[in-house]
């Protein structure tokens, strides 16, 4: 199967930068097959990148759950895909993006909570996912499924659950688009934020800096309105949210103080 979207346009990213000030900068080892074109480096931007988990909203009514992600200013659509194996939960496969697809322009972030993620890689692919995140501790062979993910036109990520140290990544940061750490023991939306784990993200930013990569750093679990401070002290720039958006009163206001808490943290409010 071939991806028939193309790239997506990374230059989505450079609103989170103030005009004028956009940074670059060229990915390295393109020879191992990392990305040929100039990425942002996530640690620069002045905004974090807010993913709504669709986990947490009303299966029955996609649609509106859509609006509602749109309509607060929200910048990707988070898809948790769970095997009731690597995850003791079920929710859905490749249809519901493939579903999804022509009723968002949003990024579609598909995060595989599974066994065997090269059986579904080609799948989400070509239902039109623009990030394939799957997890180190589910396969023998994460370089060549990112290589996998590369080639059939959406960007590679990596996750790791709270056991797993960030060390265990090394062979694999110059190869991936996202790194997403785990801040719950997948498998459940609602769950209390682990804080020890916002540490492998001040962790990530550090390696990120001083190998000059630029993957992002995204955080899943437990991040609310009361715990959003936390992330933005972390260093990660992908903010996903389930059951926090979808219950919040205002999505949008939450949004909005998702944002403020990172101009925050570098003295800009």
């Amino acid at each position: 199967m071939v991806n028939r979207r193309g790239p997506l346009n990374t230059n989505a990213l450079l609103r989170k930068t103030a005009p004028g000030k956009e940074k670059h900068c060229e990915w390295p080892l393109a020879k191992l097959g990392a990305p040929a074109f100039p990425v942002i480096l996530s640690g620069l931007m002045e905004e974090p990148l807010i993913a709504p988990s669709l986990l947490s909203a009303d299966f029955s009514d996609i649609r509106s759950a859509i609006a509602q992600i749109e309509g607060a200013g929200a910048d990707w659509l988070h898809l948790d895909v769970m095997d009731g194996r690597f995850v003791p939960n079920l929710t859905f496969g490749p249809k519901m993006v493939a579903d999804l697809r022509p009723h968002t322009k949003l990024p579609l972030d598909v995060h595989l909570m599974t066994v065997e993620p090269e059986s579904l890689i080609p799948g989400f692919a070509e239902a039109g996912a623009d990030y394939i995140t799957f997890h180190l501790e589910a396969t023998v062979h994460a370089h060549r499924h990112i290589q996998s993910i590369r080639a059939l036109g959406a960007k590679p990520g990596i996750a790791i659950v709270p056991s797993t140290p960030v060390s265990l990544l090394s062979e694999l940061l110059p190869l991936v688009d996202l790194v997403l750490v785990m801040t719950v023991n997948p498998g459940f939306g609602g769950q209390t934020l682990i804080a020890s784990c916002l540490d492998k993200c001040r962790s990530l930013a550090a390696l990120r800096a001083s190998l000059g990569l630029g993957f992002l750093i995204s955080v899943d679990g437990g991040i609310n309105a009361q715990t959003l401070h936390l992330a933005a002290e972390s260093g990660a720039g992908v903010l996903v949210m389930g059951s926090a958006f979808f219950s919040a009163p205002d999505p949008a206001a939450l949004v909005r103080d998702a944002r403020a808490s990172y101009k925050a943290k570098d003295g800009r409010v």
